[in-house]
């Protein structure tokens, strides 16, 4: 158990490799409830959220979802988060849990009077159960209770005389189901889904997997690969950026970079062979010059091979090219390469 984000969190359970496999071939459960949950509602919460998000709040349909960011005034990203429309009027911010208290403070700072916001961060819990046999679980867990959610969707359904939110989301790049309900019923919700889960392998996973299993699929964390000073042009993340829509708060920063470009972008590579893991804070270097630094890095379990993402300037973010990681004061090869890094089974 360490400190993250205010809350202690598990790290692994039977071990992150065994953890991530679990999840790669059959299923896992997160316990997420240290993740922000705000609530948004009024009548003109959607434009409002519009002015505030980079996605296009107007698109979503009841039950829909996005990934989104919130931006400071320089398009520096203050969180990454995801928006679920939970009513005509009521949006669920599910936020990093160390940015929760800075995200509600820029909220309340903008929030016109007509718009009311909620925290109900220590009132809710989640858990995120993740792997390819999602689907299987999903039947098992609610029995007759109705048919799964579609992709990045939510919907509300029964449990033992209450109500959880079921959202198709996760952060692991499988299939699976991220499982909103009140605290009070928490411990109910954790051991239900073990029993339920048990005839298909499942294992409770911890912070470790979570992380190797994100950065496969090049999913950028909050605090490493994200931060205030970095725009979503920047991370590569410009599909979730609507320039075309109304203003928001860091679009013309954004647009900026869009038009002139960036010095320096966020890349995704592989060591050439055995040999230490890469780490945050490693030197990137191009032909002999240093040109960036390590975001994130691990040795990936379902490649067995060292992998990461790093701000490389603009001239050396080309797939295949080479490049070296500086670690322990010796050079080690490795390559650009397109993301995602893991591609799922057929």
């Amino acid at each position: 158990m360490v400190p993250f984000g205010g809350w202690l969190m598990p790290v692994q359970y039977s071990g992150i490799v065994d953890e991530h496999q679990t999840v790669r071939n059959a299923i896992g459960v997160f316990d997420i409830s240290h993740m922000g949950q705000l609530i948004v509602s009024g009548k003109p919460a959607r434009d409002w959220l519009n002015t505030m998000l980079t996605n296009n709040v107007a698109k979503l349909e009841i039950g829909g979802g996005q990934y989104t960011f919130l931006l400071n005034e320089g398009g520096g990203i203050i969180d990454d988060l995801i928006l679920y429309r939970i009513g005509t009027t009521d949006f669920l911010l599910v936020v990093n849990a160390a940015r929760t208290d800075e995200d509600i403070a820029w909220l309340e700072r903008h929030r016109p009077r007509e718009v009311e916001l909620h925290n109900r961060t220590l009132d809710f819990g989640a858990v995120a159960v993740q792997g390819p046999r999602a689907l299987e679980f999903f039947e098992v867990w609610t029995g007759e209770a109705g048919e799964p959610p579609k992709r990045n969707h939510i919907a509300d359904f029964p449990f033992f005389g209450s109500t959880v939110a079921v959202a198709r989301t996760g952060y692991t790049g499988e299939d699976g189901f991220e499982i909103f309900f009140p605290a009070s019923i928490a411990v109910g919700v954790w051991r239900t889904v073990l029993g339920a889960g048990a005839p298909l392998q499942i294992k409770p996973c911890g912070l470790g997997a979570r992380d190797t299993l994100r950065l496969e699929m090049c999913y950028p964390l909050n605090g490493s690969d994200l931060s205030a000073e970095r725009n979503p042009i920047e991370a590569g993340l410009a599909f979730f950026v609507d320039l075309e829509k109304s203003e928001f708060i860091g679009r013309d920063a954004l647009l900026e970079s869009k038009n002139n470009g960036t010095a320096e972008r966020l890349i995704a590579f592989k060591m050439n062979g055995k040999g230490p893991p890469p780490r945050p804070h490693y030197a990137v270097f191009y032909h002999g010059s240093r040109v960036g630094e390590i975001t994130s890095g691990t040795l990936s379990p379902s490649l067995n091979i060292g992998i990461g993402m790093a701000y490389v300037s603009a001239g050396s973010t080309k797939m295949g090219t080479p490049l070296e990681i500086e670690i322990r004061g010796q050079k080690f090869p490795a390559t650009v390469e397109k993301k995602p890094l893991y591609k799922n089974k057929p």
